[in-house]
């Protein structure tokens, strides 16, 4: 009997995903020496992973909860779930622009510090409902910064509502750009967006490029009375700038998921308590989405959606694999493959991909792998970490 994967699970991830991994997999919320951990929220940067740990899956897109660089030195591929949440948080940008538009969150503060009791209270309500009066989506124009799966969703969706959408995104994928609607129309610059949006809409990763990339020198091309709503992370706007937008009514309203000390409570800022993600369908798509990779790494080696990874999926040809990340430099196949011939294996399939510092290999060879072959290929100089995975064990 071929002892299971162990997974090390750290939040409440959904049972539907967990069930995905299947009878050669054991979860468990505290675990000695796991073989992969699963997470939602959980901070991994202050905790000692295990040497034992072979992959990580976060159930959901953001990674920044875990040290992805030390993992990928140590040869171990981080898993997400890109756009499994991602109708999701299209729905929610919908209500944040319905909110501000129609003034909902202050109208309702409005009404409920009406004493129900009070004989006046319908004379009140229809005297102060004009305070509340916003106005229509359709015919506006809604900026979408990042054009991923959900940016794509939140153009489509709005075009749907009658909206005009203005586009940008430097670094948009061939999927992503088939995934588009034809109406949207591509802006070539982030300051192009800001002049002529009614709405901006923020859908772009935390990444150094990106931190702060909504600041007091990008606000001075905002469309005046424009929305502005960050759905994506807290890291991609300077708070201080917006605030300074909204006193200057060059902003009209900040709609976000991140509530923080500086902006809650001021009176044109609707900050959500992180909703983003927080529907049951969206949890249930990220975890078996996350599930489904972390099985298949396992068990097949084939590597989708790894943040630090290349992604290679190779159908097996053999029941005998092996499976090698390394550094990204120059003669590892040829090393890798030389150490095969010399125990005279027979490949019959393989591939290689890179990924910035780290490369991939898959190989089917003919015949059973040799543990010196194995041993062999772990101590070249760069290899990171080589498994033997044969069909069935």
């Amino acid at each position: 009997m071929v002892d299971p994967f162990k997974v090390l699970v750290l939040n409440n991830v959904s049972q539907t995903g967990l069930r995905r991994l299947g009878e050669r997999f054991s979860c468990a919320k505290e675990l000695a020496n796991p073989d992969a951990i699963l997470l939602r929220s959980a901070d991994l940067h202050g905790m000692e992973i295990p040497g034992s740990v072979l992959a990580i899956g976060r159930a959901g897109s953001g990674t920044n909860n875990i040290p992805v660089a030390q993992m990928s030195r140590r040869g171990v591929p981080v898993f997400n779930a890109p756009g499994a949440n991602a109708n999701a948080v299209k729905e929610l940008v919908l209500a944040g622009m319905l909110l501000a538009a129609r003034n909902i969150a202050g109208a309702m503060r409005f009404v409920s510090a009406i004493d129900p009791a009070d004989a006046e209270m319908e004379k009140k309500v229809e005297a102060g409902k004009k305070t509340y009066a916003g106005y229509e989506l359709a015919g506006h124009t809604l900026g979408v910064v990042g054009l991923g799966r959900i940016g794509c969703l939140v153009a489509d969706a709005a075009i749907k509502l009658g909206m005009n959408v203005i586009g940008f995104d430097p670094d948009i994928t061939v999927d992503a750009a088939w995934s588009l609607p034809a109406q949207v129309r591509k802006a070539n610059s982030l300051a192009e967006v800001l002049k002529n949006s009614h709405f901006v809409t923020l859908h772009v990763p935390l990444v150094d490029a990106t931190r702060k990339m909504i600041d007091a020198d990008s606000l001075r091309f905002v469309k005046h009375g424009a929305v502005l709503l960050n759905f994506s992370r807290e890291g991609v706007v300077d708070e201080a700038a917006v605030l300074a937008a909204l006193e200057a009514k060059q902003v009209a309203a900040y709609v976000c998921d991140f509530p923080s000390k500086r902006i809650n409570g001021h009176a044109q800022v609707i900050a959500l308590p992180h909703l983003g993600a927080s529907t049951r369908e969206a949890e249930e798509n990220c975890a078996v989405m996350v599930a489904d990779q972390l099985r298949d790494y396992l068990l097949d080696g084939n590597i989708v959606n790894a943040v630090n990874f290349p992604q290679v999926v190779m159908p097996r040809e053999s029941a005998f694999r092996i499976a090698i990340a390394n550094a990204n430099v120059p003669n590892m196949v040829g090393q890798i493959t030389a150490a095969m011939a010399g125990a005279k294996l027979n490949i019959h399939n393989m591939m290689n991909k890179s990924k910035q510092d780290v490369a991939y290999t898959l190989v089917d060879v003919d015949s059973k792998a040799p543990k010196k072959v194995i041993d062999a290929i772990a101590q070249i100089d760069g290899v990171l970490g080589v498994r033997y995975l044969p069909q069935g064990a």
